[in-house]
């Protein structure tokens, strides 16, 4: 696996440590679970206390750390422009006045609570969900009933987000060797503008290129997996020691009430 590979291929895949021999149904399952808790909390301690014990669980499969910063840092990046905008647009208290614009206490403590859930719903993923390849991510969709359409969706999505990346870092090399340099200038916006255009013609050539494949090959529509086997004791103690960690969380979530 090359270092720009954005998602663990299913060959280079490993379990490793107690949480890799668990069943994949109920590590989707657990994961649910997991983030409905998490969104439906108002205090702040419930999602440290979230973080923290997911980070542990994180560092015992002993993970690569580069590539697990990289992961949430994305999704961090990703809403940011939420968080910093937030106290400027949400009513209550003010805390400071920036051009003409009031933030308020209660739009940062908002913020602030979404950033705490985004981050510990994602480090839950990885906790129980990062070790997992797509095929076997592929089977515990299929084994807990969820639909067939959704299943596929995410089985294309896997596969070829990665090969989209590979054409995007080919778009950028063949740039780069034109001499091209990133400014913030009206040509490099154009340029810019171009390499998605490209990017999006030679995703949707690809695609008929692989529907046509896959058709020759007998698919109509949707993924067939190997039934997994039943669950085991090992899966039940795990079931019984999220429930126990989910009961922890909601009952600090009582004893400590919302700040604002």
């Amino acid at each position: 696996m090359n270092k720009h590979s954005v998602l663990t291929p299913a060959s280079t895949s490993h379990s490793i440590g107690f949480i890799g021999t668990i069943d994949p149904r109920v590590k989707i399952a657990v994961t649910i679970l997991l983030a409905i808790t998490l969104v439906s909390f108002a205090s702040w301690q419930p999602m440290v206390a979230s973080i923290a014990i997911t980070a542990l669980i994180i560092a015992s499969s002993s993970p690569d750390w580069r590539k697990t910063l990289r992961r949430i840092l994305a999704m961090d990046g990703f809403i940011l422009v939420t968080l910093v905008l937030l106290p400027f647009t949400f009513p209550g208290d003010v805390m400071f006045t920036l051009w003409g614009f009031d933030a308020s206490w209660q739009g940062l403590y908002r913020a602030t609570m979404i950033a705490l859930k985004a981050n510990a719903v994602m480090c839950g993923i990885i906790a129980f969900l990062g070790n997992l390849s797509s095929t076997e991510l592929g089977r515990g969709m299929t084994g807990l009933y969820l639909p067939t359409k959704l299943t596929t969706l995410m089985m294309f999505t896997v596969r070829y987000i990665d090969v989209l990346h590979h054409e995007y870092l080919r778009l950028r090399q063949s740039m780069r060797a034109r001499a091209f340099r990133l400014k913030t200038n009206r040509h490099s916006w154009k340029m810019t503008g171009y390499l998605v255009g490209m990017l999006l013609v030679r995703a949707h050539e690809r695609s008929e290129r692989i529907l046509w494949a896959m058709k020759c090959r007998g698919f109509h529509g949707h993924y067939h997996f190997a039934h997994l086997p039943h669950p085991t004791r090992r899966d039940a103690a795990f079931v019984l020691a999220i429930l126990f960690f989910l009961a922890a969380l909601i009952t600090l979530e009582v004893l400590c009430p919302p700040l604002i």
